[in-house]
């Protein structure tokens, strides 16, 4: 969390709830964030159909709402550092639950956009449970805490896409989605009311209202370029200039941040050279995330009337192609602070990043066989959980233990503007053709660009000569392994 230093445990000073049921209960709150990013991505063809538009104007639903993530999330948890960390964390579950029932009641894409931009704010509700579980139980019960959050939201997205299968049968409306994303909301908002203590704040400080404006403007305007260059034309004066623009707001935020008293991001940090490949690498990898899910969804569901695909109905896809990789992740994601404790997370980064270069390479020059698919699937998805549980660790072993808040912080918007990214260019190159089906070499560039994201991110690893500080406190020790499984 922005801003945070060592929480004391609650158990200091007063009793809160059973820690099982706590950890249950924040992970109802994962499996929300998980179901929300992936419940959408199979149905982006269905809607395009019954809202009578094109895919790259339908996959805004997609951008729009990482961008939001981007935007917003530095902002929501400083708020939840200074104030009382349930109160915001259901006041967040109410703007999801705002956003999942104007998603369900409207049939106008600018609408159903806005709703998608209101659950984005989804993505700040897992650093939110994080700091909860840090500030409710004993350090020896983090590292398993954070293991069963991440295995939720490694499972939670192949239970996502599994849901959205059920949900879609037949000629069902996409608005069956969003009624269930509405109705699971309220459960959980029931279930974080009724169990989460309402601890007083332990922070104290103010809001860089400036800072989270001039964030918000930069990505929004850099996105927006890379998101519509395909439609305005890359050689139109717009795309440049919107381009720029963002650059500018960027550059503007980042002299602000640098001279104010309590920045919203400290830039410090930044420029240290294992600080700044790890973050680049973290792009690299959330841009490989959303290449394997949005370019594997779109394929297994192509018409085998085009020579390649597998014409797998929503559930097919969901159940056949996708599920057995979600299910290596959540694997995988139990296992990964393990190997992170034994071998360090450069180590585990390098290997996990070799295996996605194996994974995308296999699916680019071969794909035409379900069990090809499915076994670069679950290649991809343990590259994407050792990477996700390693990149929080490298980030804190290489900052004070005063800067842990806010390097993980720099780290998950790095995360998130490389999958808006990635989000972005896979809907330019799958409307090539002005069809909801694009030629066959479109898919081979995105799995092929995949392979090259992940060779990045291990090569950028591994040129970043870590500091490697030692760490000497038990509080330290907990917080780099609650880290190596935050999915954040």
């Amino acid at each position: 969390m922005l801003g945070s230093g060592a929480i004391p445990s609650a158990s200091q000073d007063q009793a809160g709830p059973r820690p099982a049921l706590l950890i249950a209960t924040m992970s109802v709150v994962a499996l929300t964030v998980a179901v929300l990013q992936t419940g959408v991505v199979p149905i982006l063809a269905v809607m395009a159909r019954q809202l009578d538009a094109s895919l790259l104007d339908v996959s805004w639903t997609v951008t729009a709402n990482l961008l939001a993530a981007a935007a917003t999330t530095p902002l929501i948890g400083r708020l939840a550092d200074l104030h009382v960390k349930k109160r915001v964390l259901l006041i967040v579950l109410g703007v999801v639950l705002a956003g999942s029932l104007l998603a369900a009641l409207t049939t106008s894409l600018p609408m159903l956009i806005v709703a998608r931009v209101l659950q984005g704010a989804s993505f700040s509700l897992y650093p939110i449970g994080v700091s909860i579980l840090r500030e409710e139980l004993a350090p020896g019960r983090l590292m398993g805490a954070m293991a069963v959050l991440s295995g939720v939201l490694g499972f939670g997205g192949g239970m996502g896409l599994v849901i959205t299968g059920l949900l879609m049968r037949g000629d069902a409306g996409y608005q069956r989605m969003f009624w269930f994303t509405a109705a699971f909301s309220v459960l959980v908002i029931v279930a974080v009311a009724a169990v989460v203590p309402q601890r007083p704040r332990s922070t104290t400080g103010s809001v860089d209202w400036a800072g989270a404006a001039g964030l918000a403007i930069g990505l929004s305007l850099l996105l927006l370029a890379i998101t519509q260059g395909n439609t305005w034309g890359w050689a139109s004066a717009r795309t440049p200039a919107v381009g720029l623009a963002g650059v500018a707001a960027l550059g503007v935020w980042w002299w602000w941040e640098r001279r104010c008293r309590q920045p919203l991001v400290s830039t410090v940090m930044l420029t240290r050279r294992p600080i700044l490949m790890t973050n680049i690498a973290t792009v690299a990898v959330g841009m490989g995330l959303y290449f394997g899910f949005l370019g594997l969804t779109t394929f297994v569901q192509a018409p085998t009337a085009r020579g390649y695909g597998f014409g797998a109905t929503v559930l097919q896809a969901s159940v056949v192609f996708l599920l057995p990789g979600a299910m290596a992740g959540f694997l995988t994601a139990l296992a990964s602070g393990r190997y992170i404790d034994r071998f360090g997370g450069r180590r585990v980064l390098m290997v996990g990043a070799a295996i996605g270069v194996a994974g995308f390479a296999m699916l680019t020059v071969g794909h035409s066989a379900p069990w090809q698919v499915i076994a670069a699937g679950i290649l991809i998805n343990a590259y994407i959980s050792l990477a996700y549980g390693a990149l929080p660790a490298l980030v804190v072993r290489e900052v004070e233990p005063g800067e842990t808040g806010v390097a993980t912080s720099v780290n998950a918007i790095a995360r998130t503007v490389g999958a808006a990214m990635a989000a972005a260019l896979v809907a330019v190159l799958l409307s090539r053709n002005g069809t909801d089906f694009p030629p066959e070499s479109s898919y081979t560039v995105i799995f092929g660009l995949g392979a090259v994201m992940a060779l990045i991110a291990l090569l950028l690893i591994a040129a970043s000569r870590p500091r490697l500080r030692p760490i000497a406190s038990v509080d330290e020790i907990s917080d780099v392994r609650a880290m190596n499984h935050e999915w954040g």
